[in-house]
């Protein structure tokens, strides 16, 4: 999601509240972020509105805009897992990475509270599965078990497997919990291709969003772009997880390189998203910082520092719970990773 315009001018009209008293002392009670200025006069106190808008400039020498976005979650009972893999033959060569990944993830697990359960990107096959999830106690071996009973398919439809098990498999609603964090993580070797429910991007943010509000969270283990792939033969862009990737920052998660020859890092990242933001880490790498802005709800907000060394977001003051925080910046998008790619500009 990016922003053409988002502009940092306070207007306080107060000129147009005094007219030309210009002999009235007055003293400005208090101005900031929005809302309303109270100024006294002799005898009363007038409320004067304040317009705020922030501007990060356009496509300017310091690039383009892109907005990082989450809703600071509630306070949930438990965490309901959903792995959604890809079942297509070419993904038999990553078995031993899933099942490293889902171990992993299963031991950086609070010890009580947790349900997991796999079931195929193939819509078909995930409103049929009916295994009962992992819970607290099981361990790799029970893992092994249930992805080898899994059912199967060919179908490389990541959101609407997730759409078909949640709304139409009756097995879900025995163990699937409304007042837990709900996490899934979509594993492929090929882009989303969803086209019965949840035909985009949005469709698939929109519906998620519904069901666990502030408490929802994905994490992608996909094929990632050549200039950032770590595959001996870098992927074709026809089997680059793009949408599944777009999915998975609208939620600030993590998306971890499927060529990557351990998956730990990134699923012990994401099983721990459930707790509050504290920081966010970036996208794209910051190009200009003065013009880094933060909106809490739709507000500006200050309570925060950026560093550079790990383009991070650090929170002062946390954002409460269910408060939506969106982070603007601008980005290089020749060098959006910061790899040090040569735009032509030597600097001062």
């Amino acid at each position: 999601m990016a922003y053409n315009l988002l502009k940092a001018t306070l207007w306080v009209i107060v000129a147009a509240v005094i007219g030309c008293n210009g002999g009235i002392d007055y003293v400005v009670h208090a101005s900031g972020t929005g809302g309303t200025v109270y100024i006294d006069v002799p005898g009363e106190t007038i409320e004067v509105p304040v317009y705020i808008e922030v501007e990060v400039p356009g496509e300017t020498e310091y690039g383009e805009i892109w907005v990082d976005s989450f809703t600071q979650p509630q306070s949930v009972d438990g965490v309901d897992i959903l792995w959604i893999i890809d079942t297509s033959g070419s993904m038999n060569r990553y078995d031993p990475e899933l099942m490293a990944g889902i171990e992993a993830m299963m031991n950086a697990l609070p010890e009580s509270g947790w349900r997991l359960a796999m079931l195929s990107a193939d819509p078909s096959k995930a409103s049929l599965e009916a295994q009962f999830p992992l819970v607290p106690g099981d361990d790799a071996a029970d893992a092994i078990d249930m992805y080898n009973q899994m059912l199967r398919g060919h179908e490389e439809s990541g959101f609407d497997a997730a759409y078909e098990y949640i709304t139409n498999n009756v097995y879900a609603d025995t163990w699937m919990r409304p007042e837990a964090a709900l996490l899934i993580v979509f594993v492929s070797d090929e882009e989303e291709q969803s086209r019965t429910h949840l035909n985009s991007v949005s469709d698939f943010t929109s519906w998620y969003s519904s069901l666990r509000f502030g408490s929802s969270y994905i994490s992608s283990i996909v094929n990632v772009e050549a200039t950032d792939s770590v595959c001996l033969s870098p992927p074709s862009s026809i089997n680059i997880g793009f949408r599944y990737i777009e999915a998975t920052n609208y939620f600030s998660g993590v998306v971890v390189d499927i060529c990557e020859e351990d998956w730990s890092a990134g699923v012990t990242d994401a099983s721990t998203r459930i707790e509050p933001y504290e920081k966010i880490e970036l996208t794209y790498v910051v190009s200009n910082e003065d013009t880094l802005r933060v909106f809490i709800n739709g507000d500006i907000n200050w309570d925060w520092h950026y560093q550079a060394s790990d383009n991070t977001v650090y929170f002062d003051i946390l954002p409460t719970a269910n408060q939506h925080v969106e982070v603007a910046y601008h980005y290089d998008p020749d060098d959006p990773y910061g790899h040090g790619t040569d735009t032509g500009d030597t600097g001062a």
